[in-house]
C-alpha cells in the first residue's frame, strides 16, 4: 500500500525550522504541515555513546510537542551530527569553528548520521541514518570562498553537500545523498509507513 494512502486520516506534521528538511519531505509527494522550531537545544550527555546521539536528539526535539499530538496526528523530528575523528561537529558557533571544521574534513572522511523520531500520541519510534563522507584536500581560499558567500553556521559540519563546497570539494559518498543534506527520505517512507500499519493494526 502506498503512504499516501496509509496517511488517509492522519495529519503528518514536521516540526523543523530547516528548510533543506522541508524540501526534501516535500519530495515524497505526502501532504504535511510545518510546525516550526525555535531555539532547539541541542545539547546531550557529554559521556553519551556517539552513535546514540542523533536518535537522542531526535527524540528530545520531539517533547515540546508532545501535549499537541492526538491520535491522529503524526509528528516527525530530527537532527544531524557530523563525526570526524572521533569528534561530534554540531552546527559552528561562528565564522572561526566554521573554518576549524571546514580545516578538519578537508581530505579526510567523516560520518554523516541523522536520527529521526517519529510520534504520535500514544508512542514513537526512532531510527538512524549513516553516510560515510570524503573531501578532497581543500585549499584555504576555497574554505574562505565557501564561508564568504554561502551559511555555514546553520550546517552540522559547517557545509551544504547541495551548495558549491559540495560540488567542488566532495570525491565520493557511501550512502544515502538526502541524508547528509538533513533527511534520510528513503529509509523515512520505509519507517514511516511501517509507525502508521502497526498503529492501525493497534486501533482495529
Amino acid at each position: 500500500m502506498l503512504l499516501q494512502e496509509l496517511l488517509v486520516g492522519y495529519k503528518l506534521v514536521l516540526a523543523s525550522g530547516s528548510p533543506r528538511r522541508k524540501e526534501l519531505l516535500g519530495g515524497l509527494n505526502i501532504p504535511f504541515e510545518v510546525w516550526p522550531t525555535e531555539h532547539d537545544d541541542e545539547s546531550f550527555p557529554s559521556d553519551m555513546d556517539v552513535n546514540m546521539i542523533p536518535q537522542y536528539l531526535a527524540r528530545k526535539k520531539s517533547l515540546p510537542f508532545t501535549s499537541k499530538l492526538g491520535s491522529s496526528t503524526i509528528l516527525i523530528t530530527s537532527d544531524t551530527i557530523v563525526v570526524c575523528n572521533g569528534l561530534v561537529l554540531g552546527k559552528p558557533a561562528d565564522i572561526a569553528e566554521a573554518k576549524g571544521m571546514l580545516k578538519l574534513l578537508s581530505g579526510n572522511m567523516h560520518t554523516v548520521v541523522t536520527g529521526v523520531c517519529i510520534s504520535s500520541g500514544s508512542r514513537s519510534t526512532t531510527f538512524q541514518s549513516s553516510t560515510n563522507v570524503y573531501f578532497r584536500n581543500l585549499s584555504t581560499d576555497e574554505i574562505d570562498y565557501y564561508i564568504e558567500h554561502y551559511s555555514p553556521l546553520d550546517k552540522a559540519g559547517a557545509y551544504g553537500i547541495q551548495e558549491w563546497i559540495g560540488y567542488v570539494g566532495i570525491e565520493r559518498i557511501e550512502g544515502s545523498y538526502f541524508n547528509v543534506m538533513g533527511l534520510p527520505v528513503q529509509r523515512l517512507y520505509v519507517e514511516l509507513a511501517s509507525f502508521l500499519q502497526n498503529n492501525n493494526l493497534s486501533h482495529d
